[in-house]
């Protein structure tokens, strides 16, 4: 009887983002091998748009 609900809320305890080595911040997708915020692991160019205003770091 407690194979429902109960154990459903369980499987959202993995880190899904870790620290980035580029940005420092921690959005990087462990699985996907990426970072969202500044696009490290997918190119070699800094991820931007001109919709967003980021605070460039200097790392």
């Amino acid at each position: 009887m407690s194979d429902g609900t109960a154990a459903m809320g369980r499987r959202n305890r993995k880190r899904v983002h870790v620290r980035c080595r580029r940005c420092g911040r921690n959005s990087f997708h462990v699985r996907k091998g990426y970072c969202a915020a500044c696009g490290f692991g997918r190119s070699e160019k800094l991820r931007s748009y001109s919709w967003v205003n980021k605070k460039k770091s200097s790392v």
